[in-house]
């Protein structure tokens, strides 16, 4: 028998942004469990349901599941009473991450967008020099290759790059001033082998759109990119 579904569930599962599916099944999942839609132990809906209801292919669903699951937050059991369930103890916050409000997470995150969509977009605009391409392309095989111990590190590397090519020098100091601010809230936060994957493949659009000087694309992907970062810290931090 299948239960009414529950009015604050329907409106926090509603179909997320496809630029950013796997954040976003994550951030949305996160949003039902820390808001107690759904009580320790209890089942989440069918793979299938959740993928009609978010927009986004099972094989999304199933990886955000796992996730999550990695993080603490769900648990799955097989056989004929199988399933994902809620975890009966929910991992705590660090003692860290407890200062982040959501309205510093705000802050931070359209600061993010303001100087670093910008600073793609005029990066693109701009004919770059054979050093300034270079320090692009080694900068994004640093961080393709990165292991997961240095990711933080080298990603930063990657975007104060791409600040660096913009021709504006004062928003390098900008940048980076924002990216430490960013990198405190990431770290309160797992590492998601999916999220890696997918940041990887928008960091690559990103600097082949500078390196063709295409910068609408370059704006587009560097905006997809900073709302994925921003589902999973408002999802894990809120």
């Amino acid at each position: 028998m299948t239960s009414e579904p529950d009015p604050t569930s329907e409106a926090l599962l509603r179909p997320v942004r496809l630029g950013n599916a796997f954040e976003d099944t994550v951030g949305r999942l996160l949003e039902t469990i820390r808001l107690g839609v759904l009580e320790p132990g209890e089942s989440l809906p069918p793979e299938r349901e959740l993928a009609t209801r978010l927009g986004v292919s099972r094989d999304t669903v199933r990886e955000a599941i796992k996730s999550l699951a990695d993080a603490g937050y769900l648990v799955s059991r097989r056989g004929r009473y199988g399933g994902t369930f809620l975890a009966d103890e929910l991992p705590l916050p660090s003692a860290e991450g407890i200062g982040f409000s959501r309205a510093d997470i705000d802050d931070a995150l359209r600061l993010r967008e303001i100087l670093e969509v910008g600073a793609a977009r005029m990066a693109a605009a701009r004919t770059l020099t054979a050093a300034e391409r270079e320090t692009l392309w080694s900068r994004l095989t640093d961080v393709r290759g990165a292991p997961r111990e240095d990711y933080r590190r080298l990603d930063s590397r990657l975007h104060l790059a791409i600040a660096e090519v913009a021709g504006v020098p004062s928003v390098v100091p900008l940048v980076a001033q924002n990216r430490m601010r960013i990198n405190e809230m990431l770290d309160q936060i797992p590492l998601l082998s999916l999220n890696i994957a997918h940041s990887d493949e928008q960091h690559e659009a990103i600097v082949m759109a500078i390196l063709a000087g295409d910068a609408d694309s370059a704006a587009q992907t560097m905006t997809a990119h900073v709302w994925g970062s921003a589902a999973l810290l408002h999802g894990f931090l809120d």
